[in-house]
């Protein structure tokens, strides 16, 4: 009998819940088993963990398929109906040491078992899971702080796949980073489904930028803290003060912006307009003038016209956004906006190629500007960094991992600085 294998698809949250589950499964004495942690955000993430499942399949013949994540939790009857699968679990059940302890007593026998859906809803959750681990990463430690999400976007399949928002304590975050920063991690990222509804169902509904101020009040030692991804409409008050003075904070945000058009984003039921994603972006880099943001934009949403769609393309250039993930859209059974009017594929296609090519010019415009300059860049290894703004960097002779160093930028690759 052998440990199982992990596989982890889509988000930070999806692979800090992995490390969880190896601990847990490990604890259990779980064996011979494949465990998949599938992302439910797209059609075809949903296609990825199928062709994911059937490949784990035949690399690891004789194993118990057990799948989890996002994608189990909104359709486990489709995972539960691939012959290859043995076990589905919820979202919840997979952080449950009980759900790991009846597993491995059944694994030997999990492929002939007629009951394979062990999924529950998701709805009545109101904690977040007790099992915390310590950050994962070998340099960059990532720690949950929130899971769930409370809105209703009309694209999103993820509340029904992660329930309502629920928070972690400021003193138990707290109590982890300090663990982390005494095991030597130089930095810490933030992360959760929704972030800045942090603390929303915590006594005194505290707000992100409270537990970020308390974070680097109270942990002193840590070099560095970065945000994950943010609704920048939520962004309070004691966030804009520690980007403003606050120079452990990282001056790297990534937004979910979604599109540029004022229409769309009232179809998508944003809670921001264009103009709002604007004077954000325009109010953070006037408190830091080297903040940088990224930002998802998803191309194509129903009903969306070549005029809609060039205000998306045009808020890449009026945010000065520079690193960009854009989704193309793909409709989702169960969200409404799957019943609007689509947008043909075609056209989809061509407007997520003319956004990416859109920040791939701001990507090579950020780089071009950084050369002769000297950064600050977390080694993630002998010849690969990121600067405070977390632009990748390639070293020309190998250097200590893990270690933060000042380096002078000597040129850019299109994709990486050399330094």
């Amino acid at each position: 009998m052998t440990a199982p294998v992990f596989a982890t698809l889509g988000c930070r949250l999806n692979a800090y819940e992995t490390e969880a589950m190896k601990e847990l499964s490990a604890a259990a004495g779980v064996e011979n088993a494949v465990v998949v942690n599938t992302c439910a955000v797209t059609a075809e993430a949903v296609r990825k963990a199928k062709q994911e499942i059937r490949r784990l399949s035949r690399a690891h013949p004789g194993a118990t398929i057990i799948v989890t994540g996002c994608a189990a939790q909104t359709e486990p009857e489709t995972f539960a109906a691939m012959p290859e699968v043995a076990r589905v679990i919820g979202n919840t059940e997979k952080m449950q040491a009980g759900t790991w302890e009846g597993l491995a007593s059944r694994v030997p026998d999990l492929i002939g078992a007629t009951e394979k859906i062990l999924v529950d809803d998701i709805m009545s959750v109101t904690e977040t899971a007790g099992h915390l681990i310590d950050g994962f990463g070998r340099h960059r430690a990532y720690v949950q702080v929130q899971n769930g999400c409370d809105h209703r976007c009309t694209f999103c399949i993820i509340p029904f796949g992660r329930g309502n928002s629920r928070s972690v304590p400021a003193g138990v975050v707290i109590e982890q980073i300090k663990r982390l920063v005494g095991r030597g991690f130089n930095e810490v990222v933030l992360t959760g489904v929704d972030l800045t509804s942090w603390g929303a169902d915590l006594p005194g509904t505290p707000r992100l930028g409270d537990l970020v101020m308390r974070i680097l009040r109270l942990v002193p030692d840590l070099p560095r803290l970065r945000i994950s991804s943010i609704d920048s409409i939520e962004a309070d008050d004691n966030l804009m003060l520690a980007v403003a003075t606050e120079s452990r904070l990282m001056p790297h945000l990534h937004l979910s912006l979604q599109a540029g058009d004022d229409m769309i984003l009232k179809r998508m039921k944003r809670r921001h307009l264009r103009d709002d994603a604007i004077r954000f972006c325009e109010d953070a880099r006037r408190l830091r003038p080297d903040m940088v943001f990224g930002a998802d934009i998803i191309a194509g949403f129903p009903t969306e016209t070549e005029a809609m769609f060039e205000n998306s393309l045009k808020l890449v250039e009026d945010c000065g956004l520079t690193f960009l993930h854009v989704f193309p859209f793909s409709p989702r059974n169960g969200t409404p906006a799957a019943r609007m009017p689509q947008v043909r594929g075609p056209a989809i296609k061509d407007r997520a190629a003319r956004l990416r090519a859109a920040g791939q010019a701001r990507l090579a415009g950020h780089l071009q500007a950084q050369q002769g300059r000297r950064h600050l860049i977390l080694t993630e290894g002998p010849r690969m960094g990121r600067t405070e703004q977390f632009t990748e960097v390639a070293f020309s002779v190998d250097q200590p991992e893990g270690t933060i160093l000042t380096a002078a930028i000597t040129g850019q690759n299109g994709t990486q600085l050399l330094a």
